[in-house]
């Protein structure tokens, strides 16, 4: 069950990763100045449509935002993304590195 202030607390450590101010944030939205801050600091909840829109603007899946098991989710999909094109032996090969270095 997602706790009650996971919105806020999920999207400031997203939009910390691109280093943005939550006020730059909201003016790139088409919002007013506090719109992020407001959610962030659980005063407010986006709607449906505009939680897309951060989303998009995040790079990041829905269903990623609230998956917080996954830190950095913009870097998951990208590498995702490489890894759907390799060789299976190469794909292990990475597996095991993967794996040492955890």
């Amino acid at each position: 069950m997602i706790e009650e202030k996971f919105i806020g607390k999920r999207l400031a450590q997203l939009r910390g990763q691109k280093n943005m101010s939550a006020r730059d944030m909201s003016l790139s939205l088409g919002q007013s100045p506090s719109y992020i801050n407001n959610i962030e600091n659980d005063k407010a909840l986006p709607s449906m449509q505009m939680f897309l829109y951060i989303c998009d603007y995040l790079k990041v899946h829905p269903k990623d935002f609230f998956n917080d098991e996954i830190e950095n989710p913009k870097l998951m999909s990208e590498a995702f993304d490489v890894l759907k094109n390799i060789s299976g032996e190469q794909l292990q090969n990475l597996l095991k590195l993967a794996k040492d270095l955890k």
